[in-house]
């Protein structure tokens, strides 16, 4: 069942397309269980690192990660850093005020 979601979220995300976001918890909600929003994150968080992937499935590259934010707008939790991830979102065309994307 885990794997099953874990597919899904992937799926989810790797749809983001540049310069769009979406919140844990609509993520949560396509992949089918509405209220695992923490564990979105907690797949996101192993999503990739440095070079390495580090989930098992190799039909998979690492997806968007970035562009996926909490549901009040701040920016949230990036394996490299909050300061990576509201870069990368910058340069997508997002502004960032006290890590909250503005709206």
């Amino acid at each position: 069942m885990i794997k099953i979601f874990t597919k899904k979220v992937l799926e989810v995300v790797g749809k983001i397309p540049r310069g769009k976001l979406m919140t844990y918890q609509e993520v949560a909600i396509k992949a089918g269980s509405p209220k695992a929003y923490r564990a979105v994150g907690s797949i996101l968080n192993r999503n990739y690192h440095g070079r390495e992937k580090q989930l098992p499935f190799e039909e998979f590259e690492p997806v968007p990660c970035h562009r996926v934010i909490r549901s009040n707008g701040i920016v949230g939790g990036y394996a490299l850093g909050q300061k990576e991830k509201e870069k990368i979102l910058a340069l997508e065309g997002h502004t960032i005020i006290n890590h909250k994307i503005r709206l």
